[in-house]
C-alpha cells in the first residue's frame, strides 16, 4: 500500500472522528448520562489518536526521505548563480535610474596614489602596479587592472562628489555582466556604516548576517540555512564596502584594523572613502591596508566637463550656454570651475539646468564665486527642478517619471525631516521597517498598547451585550493569559479578566486579555524584519506537513484547555459532576475545533512565511509589498479559518450575531498576532502617526518610490539612501529648533557615536 494512500486513510479517519464527535455532542443534552458519554468519548479519542499517530508516522517518514543530504558543492554553485543574477538585475535597474550611462559616463581619470603613508609596498599589491590607471568611461580597462592585483584589494578615494561610489557600481556591473568569468566572486555592495566591529570583529561574520537581509534569496530552503556563510567561506563573495568616511573616526580605525587582522590571503574587497578621512583612519590605525591598491581621481578638465555637458544638452538648446563654456575655459568664475571638476557638480548642473531646460545664467552669477555657495544654490533648486522636469505618468513603461504630482515645497519639507531623522540616528540608510523604532519612543509604544486595549475592549463590551455566556469570558481570559505568557505574562491575562469583570462583565475578560496579548506581543514588531509568503509547493510538501502537524498538536492542547475550563464553569451551575462531565466533553469539542481551525491555519502560515522572495531582487518597495501581502494573508487565513470555526461554535450558544462578532474579533486578533514578521504593521502605525503630525505624506512608500524615480534617492538592496550624502547633509543642517526629532548639525561621519 502506497504512502500517499495510507496518508489519505489517516486523514479520512481523523475527519470522521471530528465529525462524529461534533454530531454526538450536538444531539445530547448536557451529556446527562455520564457513563455512556465517557464510553463514546473514549472511542472517539481512540480513533483520533490512531489517525494522528498514522499521520505523524507518515510525515516523519516523508521528512526522513526528504532530508537526504544534498551535494554541498552543487548547493553553493546554485546559490552563487542565484545571487549573481539578483545582483546584476538590482544594479542594472539602479544604474539606469541614476543615468550612469546617459548619454555617456562622466569621464573621470583614476590613478594610483603615490604615497607610502596610505598604500602598502608595491610588490605586495601587484606586478606592474604603476600602470594602474583608467577612466570611468572605459571600465573594462579598470576592471582588468583590478583583476591583475595580487589579492584584488582596492581602495577608491577622492574628495566629496568625485564619483567614488559610481566607480564601484560600474566595476560591479562589469564583473557580473554577461560573459563574466563564472569562477570570479560575486561583487556585493554594502554600506560600511552597518558594520559594528565590536559585535562582528570579522568582516565575513558581519557579511554572513547582512547578506541574507539584502538578498533574502540566500535563505531559500533549497540553499540550506547558511548559504551566505558557505559562499563567504569558499571565497565566492567580493565585498564592496561603500562609505568608510560616513562613520565616526574611531569606527574607521577599527574597520582598518579588523580588515588587516582577519582577512586571509585570498580575501578580496573594494573600499570607498573620502581621501581625508581615509588618510586619517590609516594614520590612527598605525598601518595601511594590507596589499591594497589605493586610487584617486584627477580633477575633471574644463574640456571634458564641456564635452559631457554638451552631450547632455539637445543639439539646439533653448538657452545660450556660450557664457558657461567661456567661464569654464577662462576660469573666470572659481566656484563654477571647482564645481565642474567633480561628478557631483556636473550632475547638479545637469539636473537643475539641463534636464528642465532652465536658463544657466546663475552659474556665472554671484553664487559662482565660491564652490560651496554655488553648490548650496544648486541643492536648493534641485528638488523643484527634478519635479518640474518629470511630470507624473501612470504608464508602467515610464520608469523615471513619478506616479503622483508632488508639491516641491512639501517634498523638500518631507525629505528634510527624513534627512534630520537619519542624522539623529547617525546613519545614511533609510530602512522602512525601522521607521517605528526610530520615531516612536518607548513611552509612545506603551500608549499604543493602551489604545489597542481600549479599542478591542470596547468590542468586548459589545460581545457582552450580545449575550455570550458568563463562563466563556472568564475561562478564555484565564486560558489566554497562559497562552500569551511568552508575549505579555500571566499577570496581563489576570488583569484583563479583572478589568473586564468590573467594566463589562466576565465577557470583557475575553477581549481584554486578547487585546493586551495582541498589543504587548506587538512590542516585538519594532525590531522585526520584512517577510514574504512563499506558497510554492514544489519541494516543500514535507515542510508543510511538518508545520501543520506541529501546529495542530499545540492548538489541540490549547483548545482542550480552554474548552475544559469553559465547560466546567458553565456546567458547574448544574452541579460539580455535571461541570466535570460537560467540561471534559466540551473541552474535546473545542479542542478539536480550535486545533483544526487555528492549528491548520497557523501551520500553513509558518510554512509560507519566509524572510523574503527567493526569486525577486529585493528593493525597498518589493520588500514592503511582500511583508504587506504576508500580513494580509495571515489575517485572511486565520480570520476566516478561526472566525468561521469558532464563530460557529459560539453561535450555537449565543446566536448567529454573537457567533459572528466573536469569530471575526478572535480571528482577526490571531491573524495580527501570530507569525514572525510584522514589519509592515509597525511601519503603518509609525507612518500614520507621522502623517498626522505633518512630517511625512500619508502614502509614504509611494512618496519614497517617486523620490527614487526623480533621482533624489537611491536604493541599496532594501534600503533607501539620498542620491548623494552631501544632499542629506545639506537638508539636515541647520536643524529647526521645533522639528522632530531633535538633533544637531553634525553628520553621521562626524559624530562620535558609531552607526
Amino acid at each position: 500500500m502506497s504512502g500517499r494512500f495510507l496518508k489519505w486513510i489517516g486523514m479520512t479517519v481523523f475527519a470522521a472522528t471530528v465529525s462524529g464527535l461534533g454530531l454526538y455532542l450536538l444531539t445530547r443534552d448536557k451529556l446527562e448520562e455520564a457513563d455512556q458519554s465517557a464510553s463514546v468519548i473514549g472511542a472517539f479519542i481512540g480513533l483520533g489518536s490512531l489517525a494522528l499517530t498514522l499521520y505523524g508516522m507518515l510525515a516523519d517518514r516523508g521528512t526522513r526521505s526528504a532530508s537526504t543530504p544534498v551535494n554541498p558543492e552543487e548547493t553553493i554553485v546554485a546559490a552563487k548563480k542565484a545571487l549573481t543574477g539578483l545582483v546584476a538585475r538590482q544594479w542594472r535597474t539602479e544604474a539606469t535610474i541614476r543615468a550612469l550611462d546617459d548619454p555617456e559616463p562622466i569621464p573621470i581619470t583614476w590613478h594610483l596614489v603615490d604615497d607610502a603613508a596610505t598604500m602598502d609596498h608595491p610588490r605586495l599589491v601587484g606586478e606592474h602596479l604603476w600602470t594602474f590607471t583608467g577612466s570611468s568611461d572605459r571600465i573594462p580597462e579598470l576592471a582588468d587592472a583590478f583583476r591583475r592585483l595580487r589579492r584584488r584589494r582596492l581602495v577608491i578615494t577622492g574628495s566629496p562628489g568625485t564619483g567614488k561610489t559610481t566607480l564601484a557600481i560600474q566595476l560591479l556591473q562589469h564583473l557580473v555582466a554577461p560573459g563574466h568569468d563564472a569562477a570570479d566572486p560575486v561583487p556585493v555592495l554594502v554600506p560600511v556604516n552597518g558594520w559594528d566591529t565590536t559585535t562582528h570583529p570579522r568582516l565575513h561574520d558581519w557579511l554572513a548576517a547582512r547578506l541574507p537581509l539584502d538578498y533574502p534569496a540566500l535563505t531559500a530552503p533549497r540553499f540550506g540555512t547558511a548559504a551566505a556563510q558557505a559562499l563567504l567561506d569558499h571565497g565566492h563573495i567580493l565585498p564592496i564596502l561603500d562609505g568608510l568616511d560616513e562613520i565616526p573616526d574611531h569606527a574607521r580605525t577599527q574597520v582598518i584594523r579588523a580588515l588587516n587582522r582577519w582577512l586571509a590571503e585570498g580575501d578580496s574587497f573594494i573600499l570607498t572613502s573620502r581621501t581625508t578621512e581615509y588618510d586619517r583612519a590609516v594614520k590612527q590605525a598605525g598601518d595601511v591596508l594590507n596589499a591594497a591598491a589605493v586610487i584617486a581621481p584627477a580633477p575633471i578638465t574644463a574640456a571634458d566637463a564641456e564635452t559631457y555637458l554638451r552631450a547632455c544638452l539637445p543639439p539646439a538648446p533653448r538657452h545660450d550656454w556660450t557664457p558657461i563654456w567661456a567661464a569654464l575655459h577662462n576660469a573666470t568664475h572659481p566656484g563654477l570651475s571647482r564645481l565642474a571638476e567633480t561628478a557631483l557638480g556636473l550632475w547638479l548642473i545637469r539636473t537643475v539646468h539641463i534636464t528642465p531646460a532652465t536658463d544657466p545664467i546663475p552659474l556665472t552669477g554671484p553664487p559662482a564665486r565660491q564652490e560651496t555657495t554655488l553648490r548650496a544654490h544648486l541643492f536648493d533648486h534641485l528638488i523643484p527642478a527634478a519635479i518640474d522636469s518629470r511630470p507624473p505618468s501612470s504608464d508602467p513603461a515610464e520608469h523615471f517619471r513619478p506616479r503622483t504630482a508632488w508639491n516641491p515645497d512639501h517634498t523638500r519639507d518631507h525629505l528634510t525631516y527624513l534627512a534630520r531623522l537619519l542624522h539623529h540616528h547617525n546613519t545614511y540608510d533609510l530602512a522602512w521597517w525601522q521607521l517605528a523604532q526610530h520615531t516612536i519612543p518607548p513611552a509612545g509604544r506603551r500608549r499604543t498598547v493602551r489604545r489597542a486595549v481600549l479599542v478591542v475592549g470596547l468590542t468586548g463590551g459589545l460581545m457582552a451585550a450580545l449575550g455570550l455566556p458568563g463562563g466563556f469570558g472568564l475561562a478564555f481570559g484565564l486560558m489566554a493569559g497562559l497562552v500569551i505568557r511568552r508575549r505579555g505574562g500571566l499577570a496581563f491575562g489576570l488583569t484583563g479578566v479583572l478589568v473586564g469583570s468590573l467594566a463589562f462583565g466576565l465577557e470583557f475578560g475575553l477581549v481584554g486579555v486578547l487585546a493586551i496579548g495582541f498589543a504587548v506581543g506587538r512590542g516585538t514588531w519594532f525590531t522585526e524584519t520584512p517577510g514574504y509568503a512563499d506558497l510554492h509547493l514544489s519541494g516543500r510538501t514535507t515542510d508543510l506537513i511538518k508545520n501543520v502537524r506541529n501546529a495542530l498538536a499545540k492548538w489541540l492542547a490549547v483548545g482542550f484547555a480552554f474548552g475544559l475550563a469553559f465547560g466546567f464553569m458553565d456546567g458547574l451551575m448544574d452541579g460539580l459532576m455535571n461541570g466535570l462531565v460537560f467540561g471534559l466533553a466540551f473541552g474535546l469539542l473545542v479542542g478539536l475545533a480550535v486545533g483544526l481551525a487555528v492549528g491548520s491555519a497557523d501551520g500553513v502560515i509558518k510554512w509560507a512565511e519566509q524572510p523574503a522572495s527567493s526569486t525577486i531582487a529585493t528593493t525597498p518597495l518589493t520588500s514592503w509589498k511582500a511583508d504587506r501581502t504576508l500580513t494580509l494573508l495571515r489575517v485572511i487565513t486565520l480570520g476566516l479559518g478561526v472566525g468561521l470555526g469558532l464563530g460557529l461554535l459560539a453561535g450555537l450558544m449565543s446566536g448567529p450575531m454573537g457567533g459572528i462578532t466573536f469569530g471575526i474579533t478572535l480571528g482577526l486578533t490571531f491573524g495580527l498576532t501570530l507569525g514572525n514578521h510584522h514589519a509592515w504593521l509597525a511601519y503603518t502605525i509609525a507612518a500614520r502617526r507621522l502623517a498626522k503630525k505633518g512630517h511625512l505624506p500619508r502614502k509614504l512608500m509611494a512618496f519614497l518610490d517617486d523620490a527614487h524615480r526623480l533621482g533624489l534617492l537611491r536604493t541599496v538592496g532594501p534600503v533607501y539612501q539620498f542620491r548623494h550624502a552631501e544632499l542629506q547633509d545639506h537638508l539636515a543642517a541647520p536643524p529647526s529648533p521645533s522639528s522632530e526629532p531633535t538633533g544637531t548639525a553634525t553628520t553621521p561621519r562626524s559624530t562620535e557615536n558609531a552607526s
